[in-house]
């Protein structure tokens, strides 16, 4: 079979990881909007948003090991989130969270080679 048109092609296994780390990006700035739940709308729309990339991440198994795929969405989402809270809510980062970030995208270039 080839590569994009199998019913499984391992590029949609990466996919769904950052299609899940996205989601769980969307789903933390939510949470952050819904004021700890007293804008219930935001909140529930925060967890819809954690069912799906749940169901992204479930797909994502089916073709690469639950450790990487794992690592690589909480990975991803911690810079999205990090970013997203920076840019979007006026959050400020320190220096040592910047290089952290760095460390962070390095770590997960070498855990996706594993």
């Amino acid at each position: 079979m080839d590569f994009l048109t199998a019913p499984y092609a391992p590029w949609t296994f990466v996919a769904a990881v950052v299609l899940a780390a996205a989601l769980e990006v969307a789903a933390n700035l939510m949470l952050s909007r819904s004021e700890g739940f007293t804008r219930i709308r935001y909140g529930l729309f925060s967890l819809a948003l954690v069912a799906l990339a749940f169901t992204c991440l479930a797909y994502a198994v089916r073709g690469m090991d639950l450790a990487v795929a794992y690592a690589l969405w909480g990975g991803f989402g911690i810079l999205g989130t990090s970013i997203g809270g920076w840019a979007l809510l006026g959050q400020r980062l320190r220096l040592s969270a910047w290089i952290g970030m760095v460390m962070l995208i390095g770590g997960m270039g070498l855990l996706h080679l594993a």
